[in-house]
């Protein structure tokens, strides 16, 4: 590529070229090299003030030379170059931030080689910026729908949604700042099994700032502190774990040798007491394990953490919990949560940004799920909360939804009232699905449909509401619990009542062993949360929805209130 490269520059002195030498040799600029091989791209995003220079940098040759430098000089390797007349060095480092981010999404790229995160503030040209990217985006689709898919694809797939490489709140990257220097100071201390609690609802944006802060220690392990901090990212969420794990090989964080990124049982079993790690970062804390179970044969998986850690993040919803197993005690919660707050370790997130509602719209949701109300269900131009009288019309209208490119992440999702057995793999056929029925409507709950050959191999690694074949399924809470949706399609089962003016949870009519069995805590006896658990259940799946709200309700009661609450 160097011989293009200086084949390039004298092309630029053609008289004809005027505007294009200006803007690509005296402005800043923004570059992507990339090399194809193998039905996947590779990537390199950067910005520059001397692209010239900057590309014969990445071309020059030494015994030292990276995989990527060797890559440029392949014959698949090729470069895109983004000038503008209003870029100036903070707008560029913003351009090169998201196309990090979009790139990162994409399915077909499988490395992303720059991993510098320098997102800007307020600047001169910043209120121009989304309307440049738009843009910028837009021209490179043109010449590249393959490595450059619409910007809906990629802002509707899980990996987005998770990415470290996002732009934080204010409140976010309060929090952020915080916490790494509470973990710069105790790494460098003897004790093991200190506790960084952050808690929020659904949708505060928890996993991105575990995802963010993760990402910051981890290469700041290379630049800034080699061979110092030893992190580790852990979640008991099969989908969830998927994304991290995607994430990671993007980004370089983890190879084949060292998995950095897995569930917390595999942790407690490869890592001693007598060699703590220096970091555990633990997403949805909630679904830790608090009692022993085939594959975990401890007593808490927190406790057992806490011995082989020097520091332990944990990101904790205490709404979110959905089985025995995971059940915490109420007086255990409020132990952590005061002796965090005695190490002044709490954070608390408190700013919505999954649901994009109004005021009024999230307490008619909250006033739902956790005071067991129903009232006035109020207009909101931005988010629409509509009420269906059959599972036939709820399904047609989520199918549709699923059709638009803006809006393809729509699924039906429903409480745990129907029966289920998870396949052995995905490559098992049952001849009876276990599925939802109610009358004469049918619908197999998820994972209960093989997908097609082609696009297993297309989406092996994609998160279930991802995959195009499951529009024709049904979403558990343990499926979707963690992730966002365009429209959810929530079905009420018969578990869900109302009764004298008052939503009912009945554990009676629930197919989850988790409701419906006892669990002996720290006193030696025997409780059912059997209610809890199924207003944690409610409150998951209707907290998915990003764009909208869909309900049906079996209970025709419930259906009758929920009808009559319309604007």
């Amino acid at each position: 590529m160097c011989s293009y490269t200086w084949e390039f520059e004298k092309k630029l002195q053609d008289p004809r070229l005027a505007e294009e030498k200006e803007l690509i040799l005296e402005y800043p600029t923004v570059y992507i090299h990339n090399c194809f091989r193998a039905k996947q791209y590779e990537v390199y995003i950067g910005e520059t003030n001397n692209i010239i220079n900057r590309t014969l940098q990445h071309l020059e040759a030494s015994k030292d030379k990276t995989k990527w430098q060797r890559m440029l000089n392949s014959k698949t390797a090729s470069s895109y170059l983004i000038g503008h007349d209003h870029f100036n060095k903070s707008l560029t480092l913003d351009i090169e931030n998201k196309l990090m981010l979009y790139l990162s999404s994409v399915d077909r790229v499988s490395r992303v080689y720059n991993r510098r995160g320098n997102p800007q503030n307020k600047y001169y040209t910043s209120q121009e910026f989304e309307e440049i990217f738009a843009k910028i985006w837009e021209e490179l689709h043109k010449w590249n729908g393959e490595l450059f898919p619409t910007a809906s694809s990629i802002i509707s797939s899980a990996i987005y949604k998770a990415s470290p490489l996002h732009k934080l709140t204010a409140e976010q990257e309060k929090a952020k700042r915080i916490i790494i220097e509470k973990v710069k100071r105790a790494v460098g201390q003897e004790k093991t099994g200190q506790i960084i609690f952050v808690s929020g609802e659904a949708g505060t944006g928890k996993t991105v700032l575990n995802s963010s802060l993760f990402y910051e220690l981890c290469t700041m392990k290379e630049e800034e502190n080699p061979g110092k901090l030893d992190c580790y990212l852990l979640v008991n969420h099969d989908e969830q774990l998927t994304v991290y794990q995607r994430i990671a090989k993007k980004l370089r964080l983890q190879d084949e040798k060292k998995k950095i990124v897995c569930k917390p049982t595999k942790f407690i079993k490869t890592h001693s007491e007598d060699d703590p790690v220096d970091v555990v970062f633990v997403d949805e804390a909630h679904l830790l394990w608090t009692q022993g179970k085939q594959a975990y044969q401890g007593k808490n998986q927190l406790f057992d953490i806490q011995k082989r850690a020097k520091v332990i993040i944990i990101m904790f919803d205490k709404n979110q919990i959905l089985r025995r197993e995971q059940y915490w005690e109420q007086e255990l919660i409020e132990d952590l949560e005061k002796q965090a707050k005695k190490d002044d370790n709490y954070l608390e997130l408190k700013e919505q940004l999954r649901i994009q509602a109004g005021k009024e719209t999230l307490e008619w949701i909250y006033s739902f799920t956790k005071n067991q109300q129903i009232n006035k269900i109020p207009f909101d131009k931005e988010y629409e909360i509509k009420i269906f009288d059959t599972p036939e019309q709820l399904q047609d209208a989520i199918v549709q939804k699923a059709q638009n490119e803006n809006t393809k992440l729509s699924r039906l999702i429903a409480t745990f009232d129907w029966g289920f057995k998870k396949a052995k793999c995905r490559k098992e056929r049952i001849e009876k699905p276990w599925e939802i029925s109610i009358g004469d409507w049918k619908m197999p709950w998820n994972l209960q449909v093989p997908d097609e050959e082609e696009e297993k191999r297309k989406n092996k690694d994609l998160a279930w509401a991802e995959q195009n074949h499951t529009i024709n399924e049904v979403g558990s809470t343990y499926t979707i619990q963690g992730f966002d949706l365009n429209y959810a399609g929530v079905i009420l089962g018969p578990s869900v009542k109302y009764r004298d003016g008052k939503i009912v949870f009945d554990p009676d009519c629930s197919k989850n062993h988790s409701v419906v069995q006892a669990r002996t805590l720290s006193n030696g006896k025997k409780q059912k949360f059997g209610k809890t658990l199924i207003k944690n259940e409610v409150n998951v799946l209707m907290t998915r929805g990003i764009d909208s709200l869909y309900i049906y309700a079996q209970d025709e009661a419930l259906r009758e209130a929920l009808q009559k609450a319309k604007a």
